[in-house]
């Protein structure tokens, strides 16, 4: 792991279940066109309200992967 360099990244995943599924989205999503994730930090949580409700969960996630040229 010596003389690696690791590029972080800000998503933002939204549930209408839970805050754990609103980060598992972002991650998983970011999966699919990131190779060598490596670290996901949830920084900030939050939900949408409707009509005094609460209509989805959010999860603000720093993502790191492996950067290679």
């Amino acid at each position: 792991m010596a003389d690696s360099v690791y590029k972080v990244i800000e998503l933002v995943g939204a549930s209408d279940k839970s805050w754990e599924d609103a980060a598992r989205n972002a991650v998983e999503r970011a999966g699919k066109s990131l190779k060598n994730l490596r670290i996901a930090e949830i920084n900030k949580l939050d939900m949408t309200v409707e009509n005094g409700k609460v209509a989805s969960y959010r999860a603000r996630v720093s993502l790191s992967f492996k950067y290679e040229q």
